[in-house]
């Protein structure tokens, strides 16, 4: 229930609720009635307060949810330098504040309703009666860190939450004549007329000159100065060639099958029924109604319990132990009562598919792949173990790589994103070959290093590259075609201006498009339900001309070398069975989007109402971190 609960608050009902107190504050204030420090508390918004324990608590909770969804540990440098304990704060200032206004606007659930969905929640289900569960309970929050009395309190307020904003949504609209205005503007029409300027429609531009290209060159110089390259020599430590074919020890292959066999192996696996039996003669009906046939889950609803499956399971798949051992003692289509550790219950077996062991010679390619691979990084280290000792020794780079057998290669000139001369990614510089050599000066060596997945390196910088711009003969043909493509877009934009102005100022589209030969293309009825519908047509130009007001001339580039001269007339709207649908439609689209527009105010609404105060100093001491220079707590804005 609590998920429905979070999954309900997220939703577009959250938005009406936080339009909602927009309103509210409009209509009422709220003092401020808590103008002193905020003690040891880390937020406070009216009456509520978060205390450093449930910071810490929250921080916790937080840290753990992106280590779960990255794959990895994240320190608690790492969580802060990204701003968790900020966002943390944030948001839990604005549930305070927002639990707090609900709270004083007298939206309270009552106990029973409390207590009736916390006995609906299947965390608290004790696993054999299937029932909600005191003890359970109990223990489920103790795991969080939680107790009774804060966890009433969160569910009441998420529950205040939902049932607002769903009270809310099922009254507020906009106005209807907001609907009918945008059926209006949804249903016009208008007819569209253009034509198009191309290259072929204008003078070509002269080739450029040196002079010309060595303007534009100085002019574009941020764009076109290379970034600073480098060339290095980088070892690296492979293992020796014919590796991947070396001789296997028949001794070292068994001892492996030996030790994985049975993370190759298939356990039996068997499809059971377990239903719960209160008691010995409530067990034997059991046993006799599934003996005749009847579904377990009819024989378990009959006796109030639910049946629990598993379908095709090992035994450690089993949550009672005793349960898993005589269910796989049992033939398939067996039934029998089970005294199980956590209580008594019947088993049904449904089905049995027998486990499988894999064989050695099955297993043989993986087994010596495996093999192969752990000593190729054997000697792969050794190899690195030997290069370290000499370069320690005072051996440079290259006469180290030499003692050692290493791979010695000269790269470059290379950028620090590993691009070479013509842009390409240069194969084999990993990221962390690149940010080592682009920290050493020109000459500088790197001491052993590794990257990772079993590669070892090191690289000296030979040559230091500073940014260059580019000399105007390595450059030519590519700065003229570029110089010579926006002149002739110029030429163009200056045709089609020029066309663009006769017709502003009174000739007709169709005399003006003749005079420069160019063929006008005619759309009419172009509706923005229909502009989808015309794909010969490019939707910038329809898009231009659906934002036009009647008799503009507009002007627009779809594609390259392309300029696009249009003209809108005869604007209209017709009535029509559809218009009503539209605008009740609209309507309610438009509720949703100004509701979601003013959610995004409410909460700062409600903290700067309320005057929630945040001290940023004792969240960060809860959770072990030095505080920040400015220790005053703040109030929220």
């Amino acid at each position: 229930m609590l998920a429905v609960i979070r999954k309900l608050s997220k939703s577009w009902l959250a938005a009406v609720l936080f339009g909602l107190l927009i309103v509210s504050f409009a209509l009422w204030g709220i003092n401020d009635v808590f103008r002193a420090q905020i003690g040891n508390d880390v937020v406070k918004a009216g009456s509520r307060v978060v205390t450093a324990s449930d910071f810490q608590r929250e921080y916790n909770e937080a840290r753990k949810r992106q280590e779960e969804a990255n794959g990895r540990p994240i320190t608690l440098e790492i969580a802060n330098a990204n701003g968790l304990d900020r966002a943390l704060l944030n948001s839990l200032a604005t549930r305070e504040s927002m639990a707090e206004i609900i709270s004083r606007m007298g939206i309270r659930p009552a106990d029973q309703l409390l207590v009736a969905q916390i006995q609906k929640i299947p965390a608290f289900f004790d696993q054999i009666s299937g029932r909600f569960d005191r003890k359970t309970f109990d223990q489920r929050l103790a795991e969080n860190g939680l107790d009774a009395e804060r966890f009433d309190q969160a569910l009441r307020d998420e529950m205040a939450s939902a049932h607002f904003g769903a009270a809310v949504a099922a009254g507020l609209r906009t106005p209807r004549a907001y609907g009918a205005m945008a059926a209006i503007y949804a249903q016009e029409s208008r007819d569209l007329a253009f034509f198009v300027v191309t290259p072929a429609n204008v003078e070509k531009p002269p080739p450029a000159t040196d002079a010309q290209l060595t303007a534009f060159l100085k002019q574009n110089a941020a764009q076109l100065t290379r970034p600073e390259m480098r060339v290095l020599t980088v070892v690296r430590f492979l293992p020796p060639a014919g590796a991947e074919n070396a001789p296997i020890d028949p001794a070292e292959l068994k001892k492996l099958y030996d030790f994985r066999k049975d993370t190759f192996s298939q356990p039996e696996m068997r499809t059971i029924v377990q239903i719960p039996a209160k008691t010995p003669a409530i067990a034997q009906q059991i046993v006799a109604r599934l003996g005749r046939g009847e579904a377990p889950a009819a024989v378990a609803k009959a006796v109030g319990v639910d049946a629990l499956t598993y379908d095709q399971k090992p035994r450690t798949a089993i949550a009672d132990r005793r349960v898993g051992e005589a269910a796989f003692r049992m033939a398939s289509g067996q039934v029998a009562p089970v005294q199980g550790e956590l209580g008594q219950a019947v088993v049904k077996v449904v089905s049995v598919t027998p486990g499988r062991v894999v064989t050695m010679e099955e297993a043989r390619p993986a087994l010596e792949a495996e093999l192969r691979k752990n000593a190729a990084a054997e000697k792969v280290y050794a190899q690195s173990q030997a290069y370290d000792e000499a370069h320690q020794g005072g051996a440079s780079l290259t006469e180290a790589a030499q003692k050692s057998g290493a791979q010695l290669t000269t790269v470059g000139p290379v950028t620090a994103q590993g691009a070479g001369m013509d842009g390409q990614p240069v194969a084999g510089l990993v990221p962390q070959i690149l940010q080592q050599a682009f920290g050493l000066p020109s000459g500088g060596e790197s001491d052993l290093s590794e990257a990772g997945q079993g590669l070892f390196y090191a690289v000296r910088v030979e040559r230091v590259i500073p940014p260059t711009l580019p000399p105007l003969a390595e450059v030519r043909a590519q700065l003229a075609q570029v110089y010579e493509t926006r002149e002739l877009y110029s030429r163009m934009q200056a045709k089609a201006d020029e066309l663009a102005a006769r017709i502003r100022k009174g000739e007709t589209f169709e005399t003006v498009a003749s005079s420069a030969k160019l063929g006008v293309a005619r759309l009419p009825g172009l509706t923005r339900q229909n502009a989808e519908q015309v794909p010969q047509i490019p939707q910038e130009i329809l898009g231009t001309a659906l934002g036009a007001r009647p008799g503009d001339v507009f002007i627009t580039r779809p594609q390259q070398l392309v300029v696009v001269v249009g003209q809108v007339t005869n604007l209209k709207v017709e009535p029509n069975p559809l218009t009503a649908l539209v605008a009740d439609r609209s309507r309610f689209d438009m509720s949703m989007a100004m509701f979601r527009e003013l959610s995004e105010y409410a909460p700062t609404t409600a903290q700067e109402k309320l005057k929630t105060r945040v001290d940023i100093n004792k969240a960060r001491a809860a959770i072990g971190m030095e505080p920040l220079a400015t220790s005053t707590p703040s109030t929220k804005k």
